[in-house]
Parts: C-alpha cells; structure tokens; sequence
C-alpha cells in the first residue's frame, strides 16, 4: 500500500509506513540530510526523531536546505 502526501507543495506517493528520514533520502540521495530541516503539518521533527516519525497520508512535508551565502 502508499500513502499520498504533500513534499514541498508537490503530491508524492510514499510506501505505508514512510518515514521523515526516507523522504529525506528521497529528496536528496542521502539519509545524512545535512543542511536540512524538515517540518510535518507545521511542526519542525527534530533530526534524531527523522527515523521513526512515521508520515501520515495527506500529510503536509516541508524539506528545506540551508543556503549560505553573504
């Protein structure tokens, strides 16, 4: 089964039982995700909570690099 969420305003499939840490991957080719903040329905998940936070169907995914610069 998948599940359909929102990832940076773009609707994706994910496998039931997705978690943070796997959309991370899947965005960016590395679970590292270093440089990378992630917020589920609004709320930020923490770095070490990626692997077990579970991504809900209809779910609302903001992936967010950071950005140097000066």
């Amino acid at each position: 089964m998948s599940v359909t969420v929102t990832v940076n305003g773009e609707p994706q499939k994910l496998p039931e039982g997705a978690t943070i840490a796997s959309v991370v991957e899947l965005l960016s080719g590395t679970e590292q995700g270093r440089g990378v903040a992630v917020a589920l329905g609004g709320e930020v998940v923490p770095r070490g909570a990626w692997a077990w936070t579970e991504v809900p169907d209809g779910a609302l995914v903001e992936v967010v690099g950071a950005v140097q610069g000066g």
